[in-house]
């Protein structure tokens, strides 16, 4: 008898004393696990929790740049680990913000005691990417505040938070969506029905059909090849939603909303201009929570590219 108050003693004593939830803000450093000096990332996670789902963003801010980005992921309080997917990361090795970026995936598990709550884990790629790119151990600690607008730790750029850079589009809705500018507008009576026209009249080429399984996917275009001054418009359903931005090293990331409604929903590039070597070729990433796709895209003056997403049918 003496044994079993004493072990439940002990368990009152040990259990943890906050509830096992990841939301909150997160701040704290990932390392990359490779031979040699480099140089570390400095982390902050900001995350709303609904069920064991979980979405916020994540934001870095490593040598001369601060990044963020809007991350969706899961949680299993059973096993307390947190899975993030498609996280882009700048390579450990560039030198400025303008450098390649490595596709990583997170993976944490989150530690709750009296003293503080810790989320310790590895930002890891695919396979074929893992000898360019190396893992990071990354460990991070709750703000006890819980004010979901903690800064990174004597790091001015942290105060970026929650605006989403040059290169970051978020579009939410659907199909009421926003269309996105670079510049003014030319002084035109409706230049987007102009561009909608010029849409039309161009043959449109299916590359593929893919199936997709959220509400909302992360699209991100790269220049594929040489970067020669390659500009875009991004069509959904045959209604722009991104008008003329230059294509790049870096990703051009689109948060785009799905209809749920609509069984199949058109993702179509068109092509602004044909930089320095025509066509217009681009390498379009599509991502949700359980797949990725990578698809090279080629629009001309007369020919758009486009993709069918797909929404499997509820049984």
């Amino acid at each position: 008898m003496a044994r079993v108050i004493i072990s439940i003693l002990m368990l009152f004593c040990f259990s943890p004393s906050h509830p096992q939830q990841m939301k909150g803000s997160w701040y704290g450093r990932a390392d990359v696990i490779t031979s040699g000096p480099a140089s570390n990332y400095l982390t902050e996670l900001v995350l709303k929790q609904k069920g064991n789902d979980l979405e916020g963003i994540f934001g870095y801010y490593f040598k001369d740049s601060y990044q963020s980005f809007f991350v969706r992921g899961t949680f299993n309080p059973k096993t307390r680990l947190v899975n993030i997917r498609n996280i882009p990361l700048l390579f450990y090795g560039s030198s400025s913000r303008t450098g390649i970026e490595c596709p990583m995936h997170f993976e944490g598990k989150l530690m709750v005691s009296k003293v503080n709550s810790t989320l310790s884990g590895t930002f890891y790629t695919e396979a074929k990417y893992r000898y360019t790119c190396p893992e990071l151990r990354v460990s991070m600690k709750l703000d006890a505040s819980e004010n979901y607008d903690s800064t990174l730790t004597h790091v001015v750029a942290g105060r970026k938070f929650w605006s989403p850079q040059a290169e970051d589009v978020v579009i939410t809705g659907n199909p009421a969506m926003p269309v996105i500018q670079v510049a003014a507008p030319v002084q035109q009576e409706n230049p987007e029905q102009k561009l909608v026209d010029e849409f039309a009249k161009r043959n449109t080429i299916y590359e593929k059909d893919i199936t997709v399984y959220d509400d909302s996917i992360l699209v991100s275009f790269y220049d594929n090849g040489d970067i020669d001054d390659d500009t875009i418009s991004v069509f959904l359903n045959k209604k722009p939603i991104l008008i003329k931005r230059g294509l790049s090293a870096r990703a051009l990331n689109i948060y785009i909303g799905l209809d749920s409604a609509t069984e199949v929903n058109e993702l179509s590039m068109f092509a602004d201009n044909l930089g320095k070597f025509p066509p217009n070729t681009a390498l379009m990433v599509i991502s949700d929570r359980q797949k990725r796709y990578e698809l090279y895209l080629s629009a001309s003056l007369k020919q758009n590219a486009s993709v069918r997403l797909r929404r499997p049918r509820k049984m």
